[in-house]
């Protein structure tokens, strides 16, 4: 099967339901759909309104510090009382405020509840001035708009922020320059690097997420913002052929976002170049500043999220290094069975076992935002936070569990090691993950890696929305018929087994390749044969020491790459078993590597490498998995009561 022909494939068999449809991360109302019979309203519910009634301004003017005007729509409750500022710096679009696809309640709702709320559009979209960059601009301008909201007539001083993806990220990129009068952040589905679990993962490209997202969110929007006709109209087209655009190579000149027209996205292009971890990504990375940042954080990630081990990393991250005690003990973190757009609303589209879930699966972010501002900006006394606190949902289970800690406190790391033969095709695989490390001979596995034949992505934790992006829990059986996929499995479990946290491979292998990639997938292996993926992650062989400084490997020469699976929470029934796949694509998540070992983007070249996967004594290639014991059963809502 050839590659576009595949990729076809993916973006329609993958998503199961729903067809090819159209989808991104931008926050454009979506149509309203009739509730079926005994179901909620559709979003977003009008219920729950606060007490004061609301004005309207519409682009209320902020000067940046370099003179640059940027435009906020501001809703204020009509009171005496001094009141704090609830602010969403966005680059989708003010009047949409992150409301759909069933996300965020309508900032009216917010000041409704004697909140001043400003929604800006950020510099150089929407109706703000400026040229857009994307990252460079939000520390400064963050700050500065921070600090303009404070100053409004009206309000107490106090400031929190809002917002999911990249409006998550305008709020980490604002707290960490430390403006005097943040007090809370909320960032949702954002990641803590704009490398590293972002534009790439493992060291390779995630371009099931980057391209459609620059295409078909930021890129139109900039050219919308400059009035170009002309690049509206072809960035518009290339929306509407995904296949072919996925498929384009080099990616260095990838057409839809002109190459030759630095006013449209020249910050992809800067993406393409800088494919290493260098300054230009450091300048604005998170991980690297949490010692700045001196407010309470309420994190809200999903499980199958492009940037839920971001998410994650900011949690510990701030619990470790936050900037004051204050910061480090107010640490909260939610993590749901979540896309990225898909919160569990009813309006919303996601993947079908997701939607099978219920409303045991709906976000409470709307409820928890709102009591973690009335404590952080009114000082109300509700106990919603005082200690770091990990609310997560078990999937198989589907309850809600806490923990005080990430990773929790109770896990039982297991290792188990790669055994038998997880090659020579699904009919004749014996492939094994076993608790004994090999002591005798083992024969090495091996498969050939077309790069123009890549291993499809049916699922996982890309984004932005089901109907485009390979992202959700799905049957991973048409993947694993493949020769050039290997799978290897634990015995029957004998007792129902909760599995929380991230799993490790550590992989011995070779290649005929200078570079290559390696995949791993962690499955659960029902009795009914279905093999569903829980979480997936990717290594650039030449990556595998350094994401900074990459060096080829020697062909033939065995290695040992360590593949971070992104965390999960699924108990496994009795007789449920874990499944481990290996392969060397995962497309189109990510790029596939061409196996030339040229700079990245630059080339149209592809090579067939044999890559060579050892079990042996000297080379025991193993999955280091976090198993939970017995204990709290959890609960099938939300907990929304005080700290306990």
């Amino acid at each position: 099967m050839g590659i576009g022909r595949l990729l076809t494939t993916v973006l329609c068999v993958g998503v199961l339901v729903g067809g090819c449809t159209s989808s991104s991360d931008t926050n454009t109302a979506s149509s309203t759909q009739t509730p079926a019979p005994g179901q909620p309203a559709a979003w977003p519910p009008s219920e729950g309104r606060g007490k004061c009634e609301v004005d309207k301004q519409t682009d209320v003017p902020a000067a940046m510090r370099d003179g640059t005007v940027l435009r906020a729509d501001v809703y204020r409750p009509k009171t005496n009382d001094p009141v704090p500022v609830i602010l969403m710096r966005t680059q989708y679009g003010k009047t949409a405020a992150q409301i759909q696809p069933s996300r965020y309640q309508t900032p009216d709702w917010f000041a409704s509840q004697c909140y001043l709320v400003v929604i800006q559009d950020i510099r150089g979209l929407g109706k703000s001035d400026g040229v857009f960059t994307e990252f460079d601009n939000d520390m400064r301008d963050g700050y500065d708009s921070v600090e303009w909201a404070a100053q409004m007539p009206g309000t107490n001083g106090k400031v929190g922020m809002y917002g999911s993806s990249y409006i998550g990220a305008t709020q980490w990129l604002a707290a960490v320059e430390t403006p005097p009068h943040l007090a809370a952040i909320v960032p949702a589905n954002t990641a803590s690097d704009y490398y590293d679990g972002w534009t790439y993962e493992g060291g390779q490209f995630r371009l099931g997420f980057v391209e459609p997202w620059a295409v078909g969110t930021i890129g139109l929007e900039a050219a919308q913002q400059r009035n170009d006709t002309a690049a509206v109209n072809q960035i518009q087209a290339a929306t509407q052929n995904a296949t072919h655009w996925l498929n384009f190579r080099p990616y260095k000149d990838f057409p839809p976002l002109q190459p030759g027209n630095p006013a449209v996205a020249p910050w992809y292009f800067d993406w393409i170049r800088n494919s290493t971890y260098n300054d230009s990504w450091k300048n604005r990375s998170i991980r690297e500043r949490y010692q700045n940042v001196k407010v309470p954080v309420l994190d809200m990630e999903g499980w199958y999220d492009a940037f839920l081990a971001g998410g994650i990393e900011n949690f510990t991250g701030m619990v470790d290094k936050g900037g004051t005690p204050e910061a480090r003990q107010n640490q909260r973190l939610v993590i749901g069975p979540w896309d990225h757009l898909g919160w569990g609303r009813p309006t919303s589209t996601i993947a079908p076992r997701l939607d099978q879930l219920g409303p045991v699966g709906n976000s409470p972010i709307n409820e928890l935002m709102l009591a973690w501002y009335d404590h952080f900006l009114k000082g109300v006394d509700n106990g919603v936070a005082g200690t770091p606190r990990v609310d997560y949902f078990v999937m198989g289970a589907n309850r809600w569990k806490s923990a005080p800690s990430w990773p929790l406190p109770q896990t039982e790391w297991e290792t188990y090691y790669l055994s038998g033969s997880g090659a020579s095709g699904a009919a004749g695989r014996t492939g094994k993950l076993v608790e004994q490390a090999p002591s005798g001979p083992a024969d090495a596995d091996h498969y050939l890696y077309d790069p123009t034949d890549p291993a499809p992505s049916v699922g996982g934790h890309s984004c932005c929305g089901v109907g485009t992006g390979p992202q959700g829990p799905f049957d991973q059986a048409s993947v694993e018929q493949r020769s050039d996929v290997l799978t290897y499995d634990t015995e029957p479990l004998s007792a129902d087994t909760e599995l929380t946290g991230p799993t490790t491979v550590k992989l011995w292998a070779s290649s005929t390749a200078p570079d290559t990639d390696f995949v791993a997938r962690l499955e659960v292996l029902a009795p009914d044969g279905s093999s569903v993926n829980l979480n997936n992650g990717i290594i650039r062989a030449a990556f595998r020491d350094s994401l900074t400084n990459p060096t080829p490997i020697v062909p033939g020469q065995p290695y040992q790459f360590t593949i971070k699976i992104w965390p999960t929470s699924y108990q496994f029934k009795k007789g449920d078993r874990l499944r481990i796949s290996v392969s060397s694509s995962d497309y189109p998540q990510y790029a596939p590597n061409p196996n030339t070992g040229e700079p990245f983007g630059e080339s149209t070249r592809t090579e067939p490498a044999t890559q060579t996967i050892y079990k042996d004594p000297e080379h025991p290639s193993s999955v280091t998995v976090p198993f939970i014991p017995a204990g709290n059963e959890g609960a099938t809502k939300f907990d929304l009561t005080p700290h306990k």
